[in-house]
């Protein structure tokens, strides 16, 4: 075949339309009218011969080449994302893009501040910031749609092999109260007092909360024996619930230094216990990797390092990082779900 038969609008087209659910959305997304975006679809399903929407019901739905269709074409999207950055990359920081990835609290409260120190160096480099569940921001390093991340939870077992993980920091949960709470005049608190306190906490299905009651278990804290008083569904909800009287929760240091410089929320220590999770840095080897990413890597990365952390490890990393632009660029095969 001497031509292929879709373009890359095609793709983009097909990609939307399954993101968005409709027609209607995925035009409005890409600023095009409903009509052409159809028009689009029908070209394709000619070019190709074979149906890619189910006609019936409310949301478009793709049939099984559809499916077929679009991961492939999120991989040549994304090789085509990664050529342009190549080529940006040949004015040496003075343009590109620098896509960061993390999950929820590592990116509301940390990556925030390495970003901000980041683009006073680098004024001229775009940086985004995508903040999503551990598990898809690992497929998204794997695509090659972020360059690197930094996550708190595990990544899926099938990316074990694809992905460099490296650890990177320790994550400090601490214990917060209100500061009228009888408990707050205490200088420590007994593992057993836990059990007497009403907490607020994040929906059991939340990533964070696994981890965290994981974390707390390996402290021999049993958090099925607390008395749950409220679910929300974020930290900074949780942290309003707490200093408003509502209740005790656990929280990482990260997303308390605020509150505890103003003195609205007490840190309580518990007697002989501490309890950190590891920070993960994640990144894929076989990648193309940016100029701008080698920055970040060498020169922000260190200074947030836990103290004493295994800095072989993190130049391991930054080493890896360092791909040549002429690399061979690998896709990898994935569904992100």
């Amino acid at each position: 075949m001497s031509d292929l038969p879709f373009t890359l609008d095609q793709l983009r087209i097909l990609k939307a339309i399954a993101v968005e659910g409709s027609f209607k959305r995925a035009a409005d997304s890409l600023y095009v009218s409903q009509p052409a975006v159809s028009l689009q679809v029908q070209n394709l399903e000619r070019q190709l011969d074979v149906p890619l929407f189910d006609r019936g019901g409310r949301r478009a739905q793709l049939t099984e080449a559809g499916h077929l269709l679009l991961s492939y074409g999120e991989k040549i999207l994304s090789l085509c994302q990664e050529t342009c950055r190549a080529i940006e990359d040949l004015q040496n920081l003075q343009g590109g893009t620098l896509i960061v990835g993390a999950s929820q609290t590592t990116g509301t409260y940390l990556l925030p501040r390495m970003i901000g120190m980041f683009r006073q160096k680098y004024p001229d480099v775009a940086v985004q910031l995508h903040v999503h569940s551990t598990r898809r921001t690992a497929w998204s390093v794997a695509n090659g749609q972020v360059d690197l991340a930094i996550i708190g939870g595990e990544i899926p077992g099938e990316l074990a092999e694809s992905l460099e993980m490296i650890p990177y920091a320790e994550d400090e949960l601490v214990l917060i109260l209100p500061i009228f709470h009888p408990f707050s005049k205490l200088e420590t608190i007994q593992k057993e007092d836990l059990y007497k306190l009403q907490f607020i906490t994040l929906d059991s299905q939340s990533t964070i909360r696994k981890v965290i009651d994981q974390v707390l278990a390996r402290c021999e804290i049993d958090t099925r024996r607390f008395k749950v008083e409220m679910e929300l569904n974020s930290i900074e909800a949780i942290k309003n619930a707490v200093q408003s009287g509502l209740g005790a929760a656990f929280v990482s240091t990260s997303a308390i230094a605020k509150e505890l410089q103003m003195g609205v929320l007490h840190c309580a220590p518990i007697e002989g216990v501490v309890v950190k999770r590891t920070l993960w840095l994640i990144f894929n080897p076989n990648r193309y990797r940016s100029k701008a990413a080698e920055a970040f890597s060498q020169e922000i990365l260190p200074q947030f390092a836990t103290p004493g952390w295994n800095h072989n490890m993190l130049k391991l990393s930054q080493k890896k990082l360092m791909v040549n632009t002429l690399d061979v660029m690998t896709p990898v095969a994935t569904d992100d779900g």
